[in-house]
């Protein structure tokens, strides 16, 4: 087994009750009445499943403008990164450059008559 697993299972295991209770649906549950209150339990039953069905579209919208700004912000870290690596790569040219005309004046220095 894992070393790191035992410290994660210690972590997680005792907010596994509010994961479950949070995780489970809050529908009505069936009784064993007459048929006459089955059509009135259908039509709780219904009205509890369109407003799950509403808070799923409001938290699936919340959930999409979270991850249009992420992208947004991500796009823009790229943009920032292309121009320092830009940046970058024409500094180590320039080195080089440099480097290149020390070496050749050092070795016309140690070799001139």
């Amino acid at each position: 087994m894992p070393a790191w697993l035992i410290p994660a299972l210690k972590a997680v295991l005792p907010h596994v009750a509010t994961i479950i209770s949070t995780a489970t649906p809050v529908f009505t549950k069936k009784k064993d009445d007459a048929a006459a209150s089955q059509s009135l339990l259908l039509q709780q039953q219904i009205t509890e499943l369109q407003g799950a069905a509403s808070q799923n579209a409001a938290h699936i919208r919340k959930l999409a403008e979270q991850l249009q700004e992420t992208v947004a912000a991500l796009e823009q870290a790229a943009t920032l990164a292309d121009t320092r690596l830009r940046r970058a790569y024409l500094l180590c040219v320039v080195a080089t450059a440099l480097s290149a005309v020390s070496l050749g004046l050092a070795l016309f220095v140690i070799f001139a008559p």
